[in-house]
Formats: structure tokens, sequence, C-alpha cells
């Protein structure tokens, strides 16, 4: 059951996550198309740097997610790239990349500081720009915490499977695999 339960929230990784690369393209189009007579910078063009992390970092995690799913899904078994130990690595990349990213476009300052671009996004909702950032922080960290449930997920699963060097799909007949024996010449097996 809790195979379906992280294909599900991989899933939903990669619908959030390609949310947030639609509204990071957004927001790059709109400050890299900036009209003169925009309040926004003086009408100056610019772009955020941390919205150029985000969209990377989600254009990775479509990837990993699409990857991890299949092969939960489908019981691929490669020896190091589907054991929970790469899935593992995987997720506490994303998680770093995930809380980076939201961490810094979250930060507003008290006093106002002028390297905090966005500051309080409360009080300018009335603006089209306002609101796609502000969607853009609850997806970011919607995705950072869904990226954070499948990492205790799979971590907890392999401890209490000891199975950090196995299949990431976690579902195994150790009588009817040799992936765990590595005696074994698949050569000779496959005829």
């Amino acid at each position: 059951m809790i195979h379906f339960v992280r294909v599900f929230v991989y899933f939903l990784l990669f619908i959030f996550s390609v949310v947030v690369m639609s509204l990071c393209a957004v927001r790059l189009h709109y400050t890299l198309h900036l009209s003169p007579r925009d309040p926004l910078n003086g009408g100056v063009r610019f772009y955020d740097h941390i919205v150029v992390e985000l969209i990377i970092t989600s254009i990775i995690t479509m990837f990993w997610s699409m990857f991890t799913a299949r092969t939960i899904h489908g019981r691929h078994e490669h020896r190091r790239m589907n054991s929970f130990t790469a899935e593992l690595v995987g997720l506490f990349i994303l998680f770093l990349l995930w809380l980076i990213g939201a961490a810094v476009a979250t930060h507003t300052s008290n006093p106002p500081d002028v390297d905090v671009k966005w500051g309080n996004l409360s009080s300018c909702w009335a603006y089209s720009a306002c609101r796609i950032l502000t969607a853009l922080l609850a997806f970011t960290w919607l995705g950072w915490l869904l990226v954070l449930a499948l990492f205790v997920m799979s971590l907890l699963f392999a401890i209490a499977n000891k199975a950090f060097h196995d299949p990431m799909h976690g579902r195994w007949d150790r009588r009817a695999t040799n992936y765990g024996d590595t005696s074994i010449n698949m050569r000779n097996i496959v005829r």
C-alpha cells in the first residue's frame, strides 16, 4: 500500500513542479519585458535570481519524479540507480534545492532592505504580479513539503526493512530475484 501512496505523492510533486515552473516563467516574462512606465524597478528590466533557481529546481524535480514513479510502479531493478539509497540521495538534494528556493523567496526584511525585492506581499494583492508571487511562494513551500514527506516515507521504509541497497520499489521476493546476490554471474543465468 505504501508504494501506491509514494507513486501518488510523486505524481502530486510532478504537478506542483509544473505549476511552479509555469509561475516562474510568468514572473520571468514579466520582469524581462517591463514597459518604461511600469513602477516596478523604475521600468528597468531585470530578473530575480531566486526565480531562476526555482525554475531549474522544478525542472529537475519533474524529471526526478517521473523517473522515480516509473521505477516504483514498474518494479525496475538496476543495481545502483534504483536503490533506496539513490532515492534518498536524490530526495535530499531536492530537499535542499526546494528549501533554499522557498526560504530565499520568502525572506522579508524589517526594516526594509534594498536587497529584498519582494518584501511583504500581503499589501499588494490588487496587482497581478503580486498574486503570481504569492502563488509561487505557496506552491514552492508545498513542493518542499512533498519532498520532505517522500524523504521521510522512504527513509522510514528503508530503516524498517533494512533495504538501503534494495530496489526502491520495495516489493521483492528474495527467493525469486538475484538483485542482492553479487556472487552469481548474471551472464550465465540468461540464455
